[in-house]
């Protein structure tokens, strides 16, 4: 049954099928994924089979009959954008949650196709963010994505927030996915005591939201975003966190409309639904959008189907793990890659940093199988104690996530540690960069 309401809206009153997350009804002229009011309940049309048009509904479907007022909005989910999107905190439909006023602006449909090849600069410039297991190993360029892979009680949390406050970005967007309260609070007080808010634009989905609603939050983030590299021309870094709780919002919708789950139980559009987000990174002629999104673990799983479909997709990964040694997560060097940093390492930063980068995992690498010797019981030759001392204090003073100095702080700290351990040929540097940078020995 339908009624009109007005000259604009038509009212449907009869739903045909209900699950836990999806309604079902006959419907005419309905676009995918266009927003309606179900018993004024925010929904999305999700699937268009003839007449026939299923809505996830994002608040679940509990109490709803079969004989509720249905309003189909005649637009997808929107954002109104401008500038006062600066300091504030938004919920997953862009409204805000900090007590401040309502945005004003221009309302601007969320979600749309990614940047136009021909639009698209080669990535040129480094983006520091202050983390010298990052910027020294596997720097980051403006207009890459790239996720950090951590176990589920890893700090990653506080290492996004550190990235937000001393990241060379012109704007920074959050978009939080399942964060508790306590996390969400964490985020607000560390902006404010930073005095940093008016770079920062915050939409967030806690614990106590709805799950489905964090389906919204990477397209509302991704939308302002846009505006202001596009409109502003700005380097804007998007932090996302935690995809694994976005891609579980997805299984839940996918699985009441009983469609066949792939791997994991994760739906068959997984691939799709995580490269429509992470492809807005870009780089323009002038203002940028860069992607670090965290993706937590199942028990370390790097093969499970979340993190599996994200390393196809994005230009790296930065991978966070305890090292027992000294009892502090670090930035893993060997299971960490940026693919774009070849990009702007010497370039953008000192001359020496692709050797230096380079001499240290190598050497790292060389503690490593200097350790299994040492636990096989097998001798430790002269250079194998050397490497081990090198790799305590190489992962204290550079990888340990806690690190938070300038990239030439970095480099000098670097040849410090090589100078205390080695001699100039076990480095490796070409001689004319090691006559430059290596230390003196002190009087």
């Amino acid at each position: 049954m339908k009624r009109q309401a007005s000259a604009f809206a038509t009212v449907y009153t009869k739903i045909e099928q209900i699950t836990k997350a999806t309604c079902s009804l006959r419907a005419q002229d309905v676009m995918n994924e266009e927003m309606a009011l179900i018993d004024g309940r925010p929904a999305q049309v999700v699937k268009i089979q003839g007449d026939l048009v299923t809505l996830q509904v994002f608040s679940g479907t509990q109490g709803i009959g079969n004989d509720v007022d249905v309003i189909f909005l005649k637009e997808p989910p929107t954002l109104k954008i401008g500038s006062d999107l600066s300091g504030r905190f938004f919920n997953a439909y862009g409204q805000p949650i900090d007590g401040g006023p309502e945005l004003e602006g221009v309302k601007t449909a969320i979600g749309g196709p990614s940047v136009n090849p021909v639009r698209r600069q080669q990535p040129s410039e480094l983006i520091t963010t202050g983390i010298a297991g990052i910027d020294l190993n596997n720097t980051l360029v403006t207009g890459q994505k790239i996720p950090f892979f951590a176990d589920s009680d890893q700090p990653y949390n506080q290492v996004m927030a550190n990235v937000a406050l001393r990241a060379g970005a012109d704007r920074i967007i959050l978009g939080g996915m399942g964060l508790s309260n306590d996390d969400y609070l964490y985020y607000r007080r560390v902006f404010e005591d930073a005095g940093v808010l008016e770079k920062i634009s915050c939409f967030i989905n806690t614990t106590d939201d709805p799950p489905v609603e964090r389906l919204l939050i990477p397209d509302m983030a991704l939308t302002a975003a846009e505006y202001f590299a596009v409109e502003k021309n700005e380097n804007v870094l998007v932090l996302l966190t935690d995809m694994t709780l976005f891609c579980d919002a997805l299984s839940i919708v996918s699985n009441r409309m009983d469609q066949i789950p792939s791997k994991d139980s994760m739906p068959g559009s997984l691939y799709s639904d995580l490269a429509k987000i992470y492809e807005k990174a870009v780089q323009f002629e002038k203002g940028s959008i860069t992607i670090i999104a965290v993706t937590t673990l199942s028990g370390g799983d790097i093969t499970h189907a979340i993190p599996d479909n994200t390393g196809y997709i994005t230009e790296g990964q930065l991978f966070l793990r305890r090292n027992t040694d000294i009892s502090k997560v670090i930035v893993d060097p060997f299971r960490s890659l940026s693919r774009l940093k070849q990009l702007v390492i010497g370039k953008r930063s000192r001359e020496d940093h692709p050797q230096v980068m380079n001499a240290g995992v190598r050497l790292y690498a060389d503690a490593a199988n200097a350790k299994t010797k040492q636990e096989n019981g097998f001798d430790l030759s002269d250079y194998d104690e050397r490497c081990l001392k090198f790799a305590l204090n190489y992962a204290r003073e550079l990888l340990a996530i806690d690190v938070n100095v300038e990239i030439d702080q970095m480099l000098d700290t670097s040849w410090k540690l090589f100078g205390a351990y080695f001699k100039k040929e076990e480095v490796g540097i070409k001689e004319e960069i090691t006559k430059k940078y290596w230390p003196k020995k002190q009087p």
